[in-house]
């Protein structure tokens, strides 16, 4: 956030390079990372590059950990500031941050305009200070095209700050060993996987662990970057081709240890800043799309199987609701897993004593079709849960009876109307996670993901064509996602509407956005913001909260052109407005 990179190098420095630059400025709304701003820092470069044509192309520089912090591993924590600036035309392009073969960020580009863009968003990082602890690679990947109509490349900075810890800033619980659930290295990727079909490797965890936490990355893109928008395969044919996609909305990632489902997610939608209306994610990008949201298990009940001293069979894979599960191409899935060993290095024993999964949520599928054929709706809706419970005996002696639980609800509605130039899609996804060991909690995940859109195509004709669109989206999630992780509840709300013209001499738009979060935390840190955009100026920006250092400071205006050379907006089932 820009706030904070001002508080870091001051303030007026900061507003004054923004200003002689005459650039928009890019922004998720989010809080702060909670690091304690007392503490001895060392900030190092990790990497500087340029993304122009970098197809299978990734960044790769060797990294060491630094010593001016205190003693390697100690730290208090650890955050990345990624800084990049760019102009011309470009598709927003996914981004995957890799440290020794695991990945821990996943991100997005906003889309660029000719007189350029920049933006900073700061990433907590901590709870990977094992991964931080060892040399090896860091890795970036960035798949940029540079071609006729598409110029932007993309600048990248990234430093990394680390907090010495002290007595008054202790060094937080972290893994004692960090399992990657990659793809093998290689220096043409980030080590995501795409799926379909089913992604899986065989992974051996140490025979004294006692505690394992997987921490999933997924996130829709090519034919499934709409996937709320995808129709139900019975009541495609009753759409106009190209309408959108089948294998309908509802998205599951499961998570399966030897083949057994262990722990499943209920996707959070982000919206790329290139999706549907581009327009309306300037300056404010849509949530997540900086920072896309990571998904946790609790595999600790499957500690006595993994244990075993022989490798064991780990997937990761992405279902539907339709009768064979099916989806479309591509979804990109990764994760890691967080070990915590016994002091003894005897095996781990112990037995699952209740394994109460389905290997499918259950799921329901219904419409109508007007008599006339001018407009479908189409519902669908899925129930899943998840209850396992495990008896485990460490090494030292130590027993632990582990409960893990899930219970989470789908449902989907789109309509189709006015001839399909209007699609609308009401969404809600909702879920708890709880995980106790001999009673204690030890993981919790409550959210809510609403998702509401109204795309309206209002004409098309042989010399120009416009869309619009409405959004409510919001994130709201009550999570402990480990021991490792610093519990927190966030509610997030965006409103955000835009238009898109496409015509023979260019393509312009613009749109508005209104944001609201509100942040707190078990360490008591709090943080909210509500800040609104109108034709690419910020009208209102109120900050508080202890995260909010100075507070609050209007953004630097910026005044849009009458028509701005844009990317054409990629749109739900790959469809086109064509002159």
């Amino acid at each position: 956030m820009l706030q904070v990179l001002a508080r870091s190098l001051g303030l007026s420095t900061v507003l004054a390079s923004v200003a002689r630059s005459a650039v928009l400025v890019d922004f998720q709304v989010a809080q702060p990372p909670p690091l304690p701003a007392d503490a001895e820092q060392c900030t190092v470069l990790i990497l500087e590059h340029t993304f122009g044509n970098s197809y299978y192309q990734p960044a790769i520089v060797p990294y060491t950990p630094p010593t001016d912090c205190g003693d390697v591993g100690s730290w208090a924590g650890i955050s990345l500031n990624f800084t990049v600036t760019s102009n011309g035309t470009q598709y927003d392009r996914l981004g995957v941050f890799n440290l020794n073969d695991a990945e821990i960020w996943r991100t997005s580009t906003p889309e660029p305009t000719p007189d350029g863009i920049i933006w900073t968003y700061l990433k907590d990082v901590t709870r990977y200070i094992p991964l931080f602890s060892e040399p090896g690679n860091f890795t970036l990947e960035l798949n940029n095209l540079l071609e006729t109509g598409l110029n932007g490349e993309y600048a990248s900075t990234l430093y990394a700050t680390f907090y010495a810890s002290s007595a008054a800033n202790p060094a937080p619980t972290s893994a004692n060993t960090i399992i990657p659930l990659t793809l093998s290295p290689s220096t043409t990727s980030g080590g995501e996987a795409a799926v379909p079909p089913i992604f899986s490797l065989n992974v051996t965890v140490p025979q004294n662990a006692v505690q394992i936490y997987a921490e999933l990355y997924a996130s829709g893109n090519g034919d499934e970057e709409f996937w709320y928008f995808n129709t139900a395969n019975e009541y495609l044919s009753d759409l106009p081709n190209g309408t959108t996609y089948g294998n309908g909305p509802f998205r599951e990632v499961r998570l399966l240890v030897d083949g057994q489902v262990a722990g499943v997610a209920f996707p959070y939608a982000v919206i790329f800043t290139g999706g549907i209306i581009p327009s309306a994610w300037q300056p404010i990008t849509s949530y997540g799309a900086l920072d896309l949201p990571t998904y946790f298990v609790d595999l600790t009940p499957f500690v006595p199987i993994l244990t075993d001293g022989q490798s064991h069979n780990i997937s990761i894979d992405v279902v539907s609701a339709e009768t064979d599960h099916a989806i479309n191409s591509d979804w990109y899935v990764s994760g890691s897993l967080q070990v915590v060993t016994d002091s003894s290095s005897e095996r781990t024993t112990g037995s699952i004593t209740v394994y109460d999964v389905q290997p499918y949520a259950t799921t329901t599928t219904t419409g109508s079709v007007a008599a006339d054929g001018s407009s479908v709706n189409v519902t669908v809706t899925a129930h899943r849960s998840v209850h396992i419970e495990s008896t485990i005996r460490s090494g030292s002696g130590a027993t632990t009876y582990v409960v893990w639980d899930q219970n989470l609800e789908y449902s989907n509605t789109q309509y189709y109307l006015d001839d399909f130039n209007v699609q609308n899609v009401a969404q809600t996804a909702t879920g708890s996670f709880l995980s106790t060991h001999n009673g204690a909690v030890a993981l919790v995940d409550n959210f809510s993901y609403p998702l509401y859109i109204n795309f309206t195509v209002l004409s098309e004709n042989s010399e120009s064509a416009t869309i619009t669109a409405v959004f409510d989206h919001s994130y709201d999630r009550a999570s402990l996602p480990s021991p490792f992780i610093l519990g927190s509840t966030i509610n997030e709300r965006q409103l955000a509407s835009g238009y898109f013209v496409e015509t023979t001499a260019g393509n312009y738009g613009n749109g508005t956005s209104n944001n609201t979060l509100n942040y707190v935390d078990y360490k008591g840190n709090t943080y909210y913001r509500t800040v609104d955009a109108a034709l690419d100026n910020i009208t209102y920006n109120v900050i508080g909260g202890t995260l909010a250092g100075e507070g609050s400071f209007q953004l630097p205006t910026y005044s849009p052109v009458s028509q701005l050379v844009m990317a054409m907006p990629r749109l739900p089932g790959g469809r086109r407005i064509a002159l």
